[in-house]
């Protein structure tokens, strides 16, 4: 433990980085700024291979800086891992999705936690940063690695610390933002607050791992449970002629309880539609139930539903006909604003549901060229972006705006577009308005 603590207080120490993803490419990035050597791991020859020839894989990371860390020659990229006997600390950044019954699958975990025993040493810290259920990491993590004969706290060290990773903002970074951590013990704790502490401007220590990913999932459930109230009250509010945006506005202009969510078209990322439910199964393990966890998600995933008959009630009333044989043209399909990442995205429900009702779905995204593969919606891989051209606009039914980039033309939208169905409130932001644009 001594020499691993001087290791991360000389920052001589080399860490490794497991999932070179939204989470794990800038994590280990962050690392190399605060000046340790990095080794990343990726199951993806393909993303390992653009890392290394300094190829941008996510679109809002510095290139160049990921560029002038190869050429240091402290950072290096590779699948190969045999190499995870190297690193001091082993943080691991890999996905934890859902089923399609909606159970946590924690495949990626336990997979990863099979590469990190075939190598375990002694003197090594292994912390667990993917969203899961209070207990993962004692409870799947610890048997897997305590099963070569290394023992916790003794020989190895054992940690969790949620990600707090927020694509494209550009306010609060990695660094800026706390890093709660959790130990399994004492000993473990202290050893990973002293390497964040290197990387990060503050450590919040709690008490155990559980309570860490405990954590986690409480900021994203309260922020799944905000956003799932303005998402029942845009619907109320529509019925009453009310626009929800201004009330909104005029709400969060009270300088005290209160805290301004929008609504949307539904919720993506591979957060808060997801985090949730992995509290609502463990909580079935003690016999409670989670109601406004599962009341939240269940007002999320009606809102693509909403949407569309929003729309088709748009295309009755103003343009005379129905969705089926319709061409909608969608505007922007990344789950948020100013990111490429397509991660349960609603624009993917959005377009199952258009064709589902007979419609053509185009889409003009300046962000993601191509429909990456997704587990949900295979049959939508590969599509490609259209350009956002005056042509384009006046050919379609209706334009749908699903994701608010910043780099869209919303005049050119509102001057050619037939009907434009605006589920952001776009359009008014950008100091547009007219007959034509339709809040859904």
């Amino acid at each position: 433990m001594d020499d691993l603590a001087c290791a991360f207080k000389e920052r001589r120490a080399t860490i490794g980085v497991v999932g070179l993803g939204y989470v794990g490419l800038p994590l280990a990035l962050a690392a190399l700024r605060a000046g340790f050597s990095v080794i990343g791991f990726d199951v993806n020859p393909e993303r390992v291979a653009r890392i290394g020839r300094g190829e941008p894989v996510i679109a809002h990371l510095d290139g160049e800086a990921m560029r002038a860390a190869l050429a240091t020659g402290r950072f290096s990229a590779t699948g190969d891992m045999a190499r995870l006997a190297e690193p001091d600390a082993i943080l691991i950044c890999v996905p934890t999705p859902l089923t399609r019954q909606r159970e946590p699958d924690l495949s990626y975990v336990r997979a990863t936690a099979a590469d990190i025993a075939r190598t375990l040493r002694r003197g090594q810290l292994v912390v667990l940063e993917s969203t899961t259920w209070p207990g993962t990491t004692t409870e799947v993590l610890k048997p897997i690695l305590e099963a070569t004969g290394l023992r916790s706290g003794q020989d190895v060290f054992l940690a969790f610390s949620p990600e707090r990773e927020d694509p494209g903002n550009a306010v609060h970074t990695l660094a800026g933002t706390p890093k709660v951590v959790g130990g399994d013990g004492d000993a473990a704790r202290d050893l990973a607050v002293l390497l964040y502490g290197q990387i990060v401007a503050r450590t919040v220590p709690v008490s155990s791992t559980a309570t860490a990913e405990a954590v986690k999932l409480t900021e994203n459930i309260f922020r799944a449970v905000n956003i799932a109230l303005v998402n029942e009250l845009k619907v109320v509010y529509d019925a009453m002629g009310i626009d929800v945006w201004e009330v909104i506005e005029a709400a969060a202009t009270k300088p005290f309880g209160f805290m301004p969510f929008q609504p949307g078209p539904g919720l993506g990322g591979h957060c808060i539609p997801i985090d949730p439910f992995y509290l609502t199964w463990k909580a079935r393990e003690f016999d409670v139930a989670t109601r406004f966890v599962e009341l939240a998600g269940e007002v999320n995933r009606a809102m693509p539903h909403y949407v569309v008959d929003r729309l088709a009630l748009a295309l009755d009333r103003r343009r005379g006909r129905t969705l089926h044989g319709a061409e909608i043209l969608m505007v922007g399909i990344a789950y948020k604003r100013n990111v490429d990442d397509m991660r349960e995205s609603p624009a993917l429900k959005l377009t199952e549901l258009l064709e589902a009702r007979g419609a053509r779905v185009a889409f003009h995204d300046p962000l993601i060229p191509e429909i990456p593969p997704t587990r949900a919606f295979p049959h939508l891989t590969g599509r490609r972006s259209v350009a956002l051209t005056r042509g384009a606009l006046e050919a379609c039914d209706a334009a749908l705006i699903v994701t608010d980039h910043d780099g869209i033309d919303y005049g050119a939208i509102v001057a050619h577009a037939p009907l434009v169905a605006d589920t952001r409130n776009a359009c008014a932001r950008a100091g547009f308005t007219g007959a034509t644009i339709f809040k859904c």
